[in-house]
């Protein structure tokens, strides 16, 4: 029965479980505390510091499947990705160990017996290589395998070194041999997939020295690798990884999405498109479940590279929506049981690559227009070289990474100019780097073994001895004054010489050496006394906003997961800024929890504890935060706060977390893609903001005052306005009033708000008659009839206005009154008083009757 690629994982920890070994879990992918390495690429990495002797662990053999990623470096396997059917970008590597315990014979022989006794793989189609030199291992293989299926190799293929120098040694490879007529001997480590390396063992028994010489180690190690999707490939008899269990639902799935079949041929467009989706999918999911995220740099931007490496390919099966974030719910019933954090972080996964995908389909078009017309370019100039400022604009204006765009050129038989566009590239980064200084500091030249002792973690001031002075510049053997680092600012100050008091006005650090720059030159020489004051007031400010960072940021990764990294920050003593790594604005009501996490943090009074320990301990026995590329000491600063969080910290911090007083988060944006920013202020910063906020609320109230006042006198301008306008349309109609001898007669219909109107409109008309004048103004609504009747004084005692309307509106089915020179009436609405308004002939009949 065939195994599945779950029973394969769990059949080879059961073996070594057996051979008692330490079952150990995965490290994850994003490697901890070592700023060297983008990702991890080997089982081994998680052992490293036992095999350069400065580590140790509680047991001597330990067995494992390591989640890998290799996509930079000499481990990079990405450009033949989905063109083959057995490289990865991320893969799983079975692996067994021993440190200083067992060696070649029991590795070999354990080897064997998990491949042929358990698995039950066929002896006459496995080959072992060994390095040339190592008799040993060759007549180990011996007891195993006939002579003519041992090989010896070179330093190239059997011989393993971690770096230039440090712990190497030969390694033993076993090969499967996948031809009909098992007649692959020839084959053997010549990159045939018809015979393929299924485990390395290596064995680590020399030292290599400075001068490239050998030397035996004290202790021996054995580190061996496996890659699961090949054996698990071969125990299910495919020739190709993409056919397994690992793989196959994935690509259903894009068979599904896509409506296109798998095809059967290795080189078709559409297989090699889905292969790389595939394998793309897994890398990006296990990086973002282990805290990375797509970036605009180091492993962030791999991610992002591969994210939109695989976008294109979507492209090239006609997708133009997200697509692959929706592979993720079946890659974890593929390997969510085994990995249960991609179960845990499953919604985070899929926002973060389903952002990634909308932001680069957005440009997409427009850049793949772009790179079709430099081609054409190119061929019309008979060229089939991108110039690398071209290969540049796509990167800079369409978010195109290097490689994608070498891609698409391989595709069509063309090459990028790699060193003009890295020409490009660094001349941006120049850019970047003459924009980022604030300010000049002239260099000091001084004896390169002065030193000063930084004492501000103890000391706000510091009686100390000056050891160089130069103008305005002086070094002392102790200082107090914290130089800018990790975004925490420059401390300021004072320094007082022989009575004389010096402002310091800015820092640097130069090695071990502190120089203050002072707002005058300075009357002292070496060896003089000085003492040293740090502005306690807003050093106090600084520390409270520090520690308060940490907490924010524990905060942060708690409400919106564990992917959020710290990715830029600014310590100054009146606020906080913090920029960090998440793929959607963050909401009001999250903004609220985290907000309320780090003032019961505060409220809680935590103490805050500094621990002094190497690098490797910090790296293994706590939970502090590392951040990749920060560049660590081999002593490090350990910041706890309380159980709550910690992290490698060189600044100022307060003794306990009630010293910060309250937090209040002022501001969150983005500031680029996957980037966002939150401002914050802590202590005195907050009753500032307070402050700031009601002199904003008192002048938003005057503010309004005055729009309030300038509206009525608007609206008194524009009722006046309004009024005259009336009154000269007011007088057209009377133009048309008919003459009955001794008065006329305005029947009008009009529109009006209100009846209140209406009254004040027939009032406009009464002035503009002055005298012998009546009006009827008609004002129909949706389902009544207003009628106004309006009469110039000289007329009211014989025509009163009030028995007037009430004539028309009987006559119109309603009734009506009012004053003699003013009156009002109403009825359903019917079209009989368009008739009177036509014919004022029969109105006036109606009032005289």
């Amino acid at each position: 029965m065939e195994m599945k690629a779950s029973e394969v994982r769990q059949s080879f920890l059961d073996f070594f479980a057996s051979k008692d070994h330490k079952i150990v879990p995965s490290s994850p992918v994003i490697p901890q505390g070592d700023p060297t390495l983008l990702f991890t690429n080997a089982g081994m990495n998680q052992f490293k510091d036992v095999f350069l002797g400065i580590g140790t662990r509680d047991y001597k053999r330990a067995a494992d499947t390591q989640k890998c990623i290799r996509v930079s470096g000499k481990h990079n396997d990405l450009e033949e990705v989905g063109v083959d059917t057995y490289h990865h970008s991320f893969f799983e590597m079975l692996g067994n160990w021993s440190f200083g315990d067992y060696y070649k014979e029991e590795a070999i022989e354990w080897a064997f017996e998990l491949l042929t006794k358990v698995w039950g793989l066929p002896k006459d189609r496995l080959f072992a290589t060994v390095f040339r030199t190592d008799d040993e291992a060759f007549e180990i293989w011996k007891k195993f395998l006939p002579e003519s299926r041992i090989f010896r190799f070179d330093e190239k293929d059997n011989f393993w070194e971690m770096g230039e120098v440090g712990p190497c040694g030969p390694c033993s490879e076993i090969h499967f041999d996948r031809t009909p007529d098992k007649s692959g001997a020839s084959l053997v480590n010549a990159g045939s997939p018809d015979v393929i390396e299924i485990w390395n063992l290596v064995f680590i028994q020399y030292n290599r020295n400075e001068d490239g010489s050998l030397s035996e180690l004290p202790a021996k190690h054995v580190d061996t690798g496996m890659g699961l999707e090949r054996i698990t490939a071969v125990l299910q008899g495919k020739t190709s990884n993409y056919d397994t269990d690992l793989f196959i639902p994935l690509i259903r799935k894009l068979e599904e999405l896509s409506s296109k079949p798998y095809p059967e041929k290795v080189s078709h467009p559409d297989g090699i498109a889905m292969r790389v989706i595939a394998d793309h999918i897994r890398t990006l999911s296990f990086a973002i479940a282990d805290g990375a995220f797509p970036s605009n740099e180091g492993r962030g931007y791999v991610l992002r590279r591969i994210l939109r490496r695989a976008s294109r390919f979507a492209r090239k099966l006609g997708f133009r929506e997200p697509v692959i974030y929706k592979l993720v719910p079946t890659l974890i019933e593929i390997m969510g049981d085994f990995f249960t954090e991609l179960k845990q972080n499953q919604t985070t996964i899929e926002k973060v690559i389903r952002a990634e995908e909308e932001n680069f389909i957005q440009t997409l078009d427009r850049g793949i227009e772009k790179f079709e017309e430099i081609v054409s370019k190119q061929k019309d100039l008979g060229s089939n070289v991108i110039p690398g400022e071209l290969a540049f604009l796509l990167y800079d204006s369409f978010g195109f990474p290097l490689d994608l765009t070498q891609l698409m050129a391989r595709e069509i038989g063309f090459v990028v100019d790699t060193e003009s566009f890295n020409q490009k590239m660094e001349e941006q980064r120049e850019r970047s780097r003459q924009g980022a200084k604030f300010h000049d500091i002239e260099v000091v030249s001084f004896d390169s073994n002065l030193k000063t002792i930084f004492t501000g973690y103890e000391e706000f001031e510091t009686n100390s001895e000056i050891i160089y002075v130069d103008d305005n510049k002086v070094i002392t053997s102790h200082s107090p004054f914290y130089v800018e680092s990790g975004g925490q600012v420059n401390d300021t100050g004072v320094i007082i010489v022989n009575e004389i008091e010096y402002k310091v006005e800015n820092l640097s650090k130069v090695g071990d050496v502190i120089i203050h720059y002072c707002d005058k030159p300075i009357k002292a020489k070496a060896g003089d006394k000085a003492t040293l004051r740090v502005d306690i007031s807003r050093r106090r400010d600084i520390m409270r906003n520090h520690s308060a960072t940490h907490l924010l940021h524990e905060a942060l990764v708690r409400v919106l997961g564990r992917h959020v990294r710290q990715s830029g920050s600014l310590v100054a003593p009146n606020y906080l800024r913090f920029d960090f790594n998440h793929f959607e604005k963050v909401k009001a009501e999250q903004l609220q929890e985290i907000e309320q996490i780090v003032n019961e943090k505060i409220f809680e009074a935590l103490d805050v504890r500094t621990d002094i320990m190497p690098l490797e301990e910090a790296r293994n026995k706590t939970k502090a935060k590392m951040f990749f590329g920060e560049k660590y000491g081999d002593i490090v600063r350990v910041v706890s706060m309380g159980d709550f969080c910690a992290e490698l910290c060189g600044g100022t911090h307060v003794r306990n977390t009630n010293e910060i007083g309250i937090f209040k988060i002022t501001s969150e944006q983005s500031i680029a893609a996957g980037i966002r920013r939150i401002e914050a202020v802590t202590g005195r910063g907050v009753y500032s903001f307070i402050l700031q906020m009601l002199n904003e609320i008192n002048n938003l109230k005057s503010t309004t005052q005055q729009l309030e006042d300038s509206l009525k006198s608007l609206k008194k301008e524009f009722q006046k306005f309004e009024k005259e306008r009336l009154k000269t349309e007011v007088r057209e109609w009377i133009k048309t009033a008919k003459n009955y001898n001794s008065f006329h007669i305005l029947a009008k219909e009009v529109e009006t708000e209100n009846l209140d109107e209406l009254r004040n409109l027939a009032e406009i008309v009464r002035d503009a008659f002055g005298k012998s004048g009546i009006a009827f103004l008609f004002a129909p609504t949706q389902d009544k009839l207003y009628i106004a009747c309006s009469v110039t004084d000289d007329l009211v005692a014989k025509y009163p206005a009030g028995k007037l309307v009430n004539i028309v509106a009987q006559h119109l089915g309603g009734k009506g009154g009012g004053k003699p020179h003013l009156a009002t009436a109403g009825t359903k609405l019917n079209d009989n008083y368009k008739i009177l308004i036509n014919d004022t002939d029969i109105i006036n009949n109606l009032i005289h009757s």
